[in-house]
């Protein structure tokens, strides 16, 4: 069998450089200030939007019981699934064009999986010391003082999960009840159930899954690559600055040496364990950890900043023709959106015709017609409709009243309809018009009338 030789310039990606637990080098830096500060509006946002009222009720809210979705003034229902659609194609869209240009920002920065997993480990720097001290604690055999700092570290974990797990139902369920009830133990069993279930998420991804979500889970790392070209923005390696690396002491001469140290830093500090200076990797997830610590020891050695560093390869010339592509499938897209704001209506109106009997003779003589009037109200607001026929003088409805329909609900309403003068034909075109009385919008929908005749053609 032929020896299949690989040249390293073909790799483009390696696996982490080691499979065991990772202990994450805290670090500080330009780039890990602005995360920190992303991080900390991002959850705050998390934690606070479902408190947000409107109209004396939670602003924002999925209710999956009543299969409704509350954005502020708007309600909407399985009907409205376009929306959705739209708004998760846009997204799709505006992640492939960032990744395109600044290659994967979203999984280092806003990531909730980033975001918590570096939380976490915030958490066990405080509590556990640094690193190293992580590893040794982690080395030493079992006693007091071990189970003590595991404890009160898991006990702080498993505390962030059950408010991470609470923020999150808060969005399917009221927020200010769901507190209460939980805080009480008096939730329901169903939602206490899945409150449980989200903070066991929480505490297995961020505290002990961590970088396997993104190496071996998450599908993201694995397409990623095929969005990448020559101009994509990109944690990279300066390799012919950095080579040879090898330590040495500050001020010592380089001996041919590059201004790479070998300090590691670079490796300790990342969160998926992998050393950026082996080539790019579908692993890294340009979370600029790496850039801040390298940065710091080129200052500490008075040599140049970012030997590793966000660059691009190159340009590539075929970008303005996807930047385009992408530009117009957005634009496309941010129009149908306006466009079915635009036509949506908060009234959902249909009448059905009564299938049992297709017309009744009443005292009078005169041919009647039994429908159904079917009416859901999709605002937040009380509605009073009036029913009338549009396109016929000679027609009467029994249904004089005004119909009062309360915010979200589903009105069902039987009338007749009464022919004073025999129709002419055996099922002749009649038109309702439903006006909504508060905003003087007027709804048109055509049906049937069927009268004897058309029962005897149906016969013969």
């Amino acid at each position: 069998m032929a020896t299949v030789k690989v040249r390293p310039e073909d790799v483009i990606s390696v696996f982490p450089v080691e499979e065991s637990k990772i202990y994450i080098r805290e670090e500080t830096g330009f780039y890990q200030k602005w995360r920190r500060y992303l991080n900390i509006l991002l959850i705050s946002v998390f934690i606070l939007l479902p408190f947000v009222q409107y109209g004396g009720e939670q602003a924002i809210l999925f209710d999956v019981g009543q299969q409704t979705f509350t954005f502020f003034a708007y309600v909407l229902y399985p009907q409205d699934l376009m929306i959705f659609a739209l708004v998760f194609i846009l997204a799709a869209f505006a992640l492939f064009l960032v990744t395109r240009h600044y290659g994967r920002v979203w999984c280092g920065f806003t990531c909730p999986q980033t975001i918590w997993t570096l939380g976490f480990n915030w958490v066990e720097r405080r509590i556990e010391g640094n690193h190293n001290q992580s590893r040794q604690l982690d080395s030493q055999a079992f006693n007091v003082k071990k189970a003590t700092i595991k404890t009160a570290k898991h006990s702080v974990w498993i505390a962030i999960s059950m408010l991470t797990a609470t923020a999150f139902m808060s969005y399917f369920y009221p927020a200010i009840t769901l507190y209460q009830e939980l805080f009480t133990f008096s939730a329901p069993a169903l939602i206490t159930g899945w409150t449980l279930f989200f903070a066991g998420c929480t505490y297995i991804n961020a505290g002990w899954i961590r970088e396997k979500m993104c190496l071996h889970i998450c599908p993201y790392s694995r397409f990623q690559a095929a969005m990448f070209d020559k101009n994509t923005s990109l944690v990279t390696y300066d390799s012919e600055r950095g080579e040879s690396r090898g330590p040495r002491k500050r001020n010592a001469e380089r001996h041919g040496k590059g201004d790479c140290v070998d300090c590691k830093l670079c490796v300790q500090v990342c969160p998926a364990g992998i050393d950026i200076r082996e080539g790019l990797q579908y692993a890294c997830i340009n979370c600029g950890l790496c850039v801040d610590a390298c940065n710091k020891v080129m200052d500490k050695f008075n040599y140049k900043p970012n030997l590793i560093g966000f660059t691009r390869a190159g340009k590539d010339s075929g970008r303005h023709v996807t930047n385009w592509l992408y530009g117009v499938a957005i634009v496309v897209i941010v129009s149908a959106m306006f466009s079915w704001a635009y036509n949506r209506s908060d009234i959902e109106a249909s009448i059905v015709r009564d299938r049992n009997i297709l017309y009744r003779e009443n005292n009078a003589g005169h041919i009647e017609n039994s429908y159904t009037l079917a009416l859901l109200n999709k605002s937040r607001l009380t509605k009073v409709f009036e029913l009338s026929i549009a396109n016929s003088d000679s027609m009467t409805l029994s249904l004089t009243d005004p119909i009062i329909v309360l915010p979200g609900e589903k009105r069902m309403v039987t009338f007749s309809v009464e022919a004073l003068i025999a129709p002419s034909k055996m099922q002749s075109e009649v038109e309702f018009a439903i006006r909504d009385k508060a905003r003087d919008q007027t709804i048109i929908r055509p049906t049937l009338f069927f009268s004897s005749e058309s029962l005897l053609k149906s016969k013969s």
